[in-house]
């Protein structure tokens, strides 16, 4: 039986897959434009794919190298039959696969959606909307898929020795991470060294075909905002999948410390069940997909959300139809259901502060925007400081999913059992609240990956002339893919938060499990058969806590400096060329633009070796000289931190951006004002904020929780001062 639960979530991932082509084959029979039109759109694709192509040709070796070390040092010792290193290869080579493909959609349709835009907004909302549900099928069909191979694959394995799943999670959050991190340095770069001489100094509009970096920003839009979220969403999908059943198989091991838990249930349900949510989600995704059609013509911000409530509420219905299926009836079923439907209520909840917060139909982005008639610092003050409020709300829908979560958890075992077997059962029901909002990756990836096609087309229409009409339709459109991208970057960082409670309480499982089986709680300090306690009063792990709360903060540092770096030699490179080469500004000669996407390549990957070593070797160097106390605190300590300086940097970054765009309809003087240039310079500030910094935070929370996991049983045994 535990198998057909299992293949049910094979189907699943199999559906979202075929789904995802049959969108691509919709797409691709749309109308590409003129010759002027496919000619841009060709150029952004080629030099996508020659970035991609490069950096994979730079990750490759280092995913090689480190999956050899995984199979030396975790598997070989624990005679895993090499389960770890193959999750970590698995778990990399699709995260690289989710980026791409998805990747691969939007460069081919963002001409699409221009043509679109001259029939009406509908029809550009419609095939933006599709090319981006490539992505979103993708990005859950490969995640849903990689982990439930890998679970019917290593069943017996993972009952005995569950951290190997930490394997996967590993591969794909540091996967995502290079991409996420090189993505977002490439992309800024790019958009700050065009903003800046483009628009401040030459007063040129925006994606003007005179502006030697706009194809650059372009591609920059498809690598960091498509590729590199793609990744980053992929590889939440898989930690937080890897998370639940990591407990699952603690509850269900029958282990000694956790009482008689394996008596609430039969079978392999706690293992299927946070499966078949991942399926039931696909298909909410896909029927509420069919939501957004050519018939609208207003309010697409309003369409997308009544696309994700749909999503929800099926979604919602087939949790409960899967929690019968498997439980039988079994209170605790219904309990894990509760817990499932606080989930699908998170993504809701946080798509609503996000939109608050980043839109500018509410007050906030207002401010921002109004602030702009001082001048540029009191933007960025007003900007920054809306960041700042804005993870106060985020918070408190944090706090509450975890709070409710847990205690539906908790309750749902009898008060017979020990205290420790209800704690666990809390966790994860916590993990399968998690594990429900991400099950809506699908639509949500497909609402995200619209902002930067939306964002793609208004750049074609303007480079190729098209009439003011269609302008007027891609701007609307990339106003709200502003916000879109927004809410989705919060999804991500709440599912990071979320997915954290349960990886912490699986390296603490893990760690004295290790303990106990190689009878080292003497060289712990600790009495036979007691267990290593995370408290405030152990100096070790307050060492801990400071290191990783310091880390978000220090590994942005490397990210936007990297940013500022590479646009300095932007700003330059396209400053020569106005001042080199005669008739740019008057349209009758052609930038240099292949100097400009090679400015950022060449940028983008020769900065990403700091952040990624930093990320890789901390957790490593604290566990195995500190122990697993001190490696402990650096894991909360960098959870408390990131996650609330992400949504700061995600929402003000956005902010910024919309209060500018909000300039631009008009407001306060329009275009070609003070006003409109002290919101550029907001803009260009935010910009590492909300596309480089910010996003990649996410995916250090996973790569520090992953590796730790990997590495748990090598720093249990070889820590110096413990």
């Amino acid at each position: 039986m535990a198998f057909d639960y299992g293949y049910l979530a094979v189907g699943g991932a199999a559906v979202a897959l075929l789904y995802a082509l049959y969108l691509a084959y919709s797409v691709r029979k749309q109308d590409q434009g003129n010759p002027k039109m496919v000619e841009i759109a060709t150029a952004v694709r080629q030099g996508a794919d020659e970035f991609l192509r490069r950096e994979y040709r730079v990750i490759t070796p280092i995913a090689a190298v480190i999956a050899v070390l995984i199979f030396v040092f975790i598997d070989i010792p624990l005679k895993t039959n090499g389960a770890t290193a193959a999750g970590f290869l698995v778990g990399a080579f699709l995260s690289a696969l989710a980026g791409y493909v998805g990747m691969a959609m939007t460069v081919r349709t963002s001409s699409r959606t221009a043509e679109a835009a001259r029939k009406g907004l509908g029809s550009a909302l419609t095939v933006a909307f599709r090319g981006g549900g490539v992505m979103g099928m993708a990005v859950v069909g490969f995640g849903l898929l990689g982990v439930s191979l890998f679970y019917i694959a290593f069943q017996g394995v993972i009952v005995t020795t569950p951290a190997i799943l930490a394997g996967l999670g590993f591969g794909a959050s540091l996967i995502a991470m290079f991409m996420r991190v090189s993505g977002g340095i490439y992309t800024k770069a790019a958009d700050v060294g065009a903003d800046l001489v483009g628009k401040t100094e030459a007063g040129i509009p925006e994606d003007d075909p005179r502006n030697p970096a706009v194809i650059a920003d372009n591609v920059g839009d498809n690598v960091g905002d498509c590729a590199g979220m793609g990744a980053d969403i992929y590889e939440s999908f898989v930690v937080i999948s890897v998370a639940v059943l990591i407990l699952a198989a603690l509850i269900t091991s029958g282990s000694s410390a956790y009482g008689s838990l394996a008596s609430l249930i039969t079978a392999n349900q706690l293992f299927v069940f946070p499966l078949l949510l991942g399926a039931s989600g696909i298909v909410g995704s896909i029927l509420g997909g069919l939501y957004i059609r050519k018939g609208i013509s207003k309010n697409p911000m309003g369409a997308l959300n009544t696309s994700l409530m749909i999503s929800a509420v099926i979604a919602v219905a087939i949790d409960a139809a899967a929690s019968e299926y498997v439980f039988k009836g079994n209170s605790l079923g219904w309990s894990l259901l509760a817990s499932a439907v606080v989930g699908i209520v998170v993504v809701v909840a946080i798509e609503r502060v996000a939109d608050y917060f980043t839109s500018y139909r509410y007050k906030p982005v207002q401010f921002v925007a109004e602030a702009s008639q001082t001048g540029a610092a009191t933007n960025f003050l007003a900007g920054f400081s809306t960041g700042l409020q804005s993870t106060a709300p985020s918070a408190v829908v944090l706090v509450l999913a975890i709070l409710v979560s847990y205690f539906i958890g908790y309750y749902a075992t009898p008060s017979t059992l020990a205290e420790s077997s209800r704690i666990l059962v809390g966790v994860y029901s916590t993990a399968v609240a998690a594990m429900a909002e991400l099950s809506l990756t699908g639509v949500i990836m497909s609402i995200d990956s619209f902002g930067p096609i939306t964002d793609n087309a208004n750049g074609i229409v303007e480079m190729a002339g098209l009439e003011a009409g269609v302008r007027e339709v891609t701007d609307e459109l990339d106003a709200v893919g502003n916000t879109t991208k927004a809410t989705t970057k919060a999804f991500a960082v709440m599912s990071a938060a979320l997915a954290a409670v349960a990886l912490f309480f699986a390296f603490q499982d893990e760690a004295n499990t290790l303990i106990s089986q190689h009878d080292l709680f003497a060289k712990y300090g600790l009495a036979q058969g007691a267990s290593l306690t995370f408290a405030l009063s152990d100096p070790r792990v307050v060492i801990g806590v400071f290191v990783g709360a310091l880390l978000p903060f220090y590994f942005s540092s490397f990210l936007i400096q990297a940013v500022g770096r590479a646009a300095i030699k932007m700003v330059n490179e396209v400053r020569r060329q106005f001042k080199e080469i005669p008739g740019i500004m008057e349209g009758t000669a052609k930038p240099d633009y292949a100097r400009c996407v090679g400015i950022s390549t060449t940028a983008a990957l020769r900065e990403l070796a700091k952040p990624a070593l930093l990320a890789v070797a901390t957790p490593l160097v604290v566990g195995f000289i500190l122990g697993p106390l001190a490696l402990g605190g650096l894991l909360i300590g960098s959870v408390a931190s990131g996650v609330f300086l992400a949504f700061m940097m995600t929402n003000g970054g956005a902010a910024w951006d919309n209060a500018k765009k909000y300039i631009e309809l008009g407001n306060f003087g329009g275009k070609k004002t003070p006003v409109h240039a002290a919101a550029v310079m907001g803009d260009t500030v935010g910009d590492p904020f909300k596309d480089t910094a910010g996003p990649a935070i996410n995916s250090l929370i996973k790569v520090l929780n992953t590796i730790s996991i990997v590495f748990i049983s090598a720093i249990v045994l070889f820590a110096l001062f413990v």
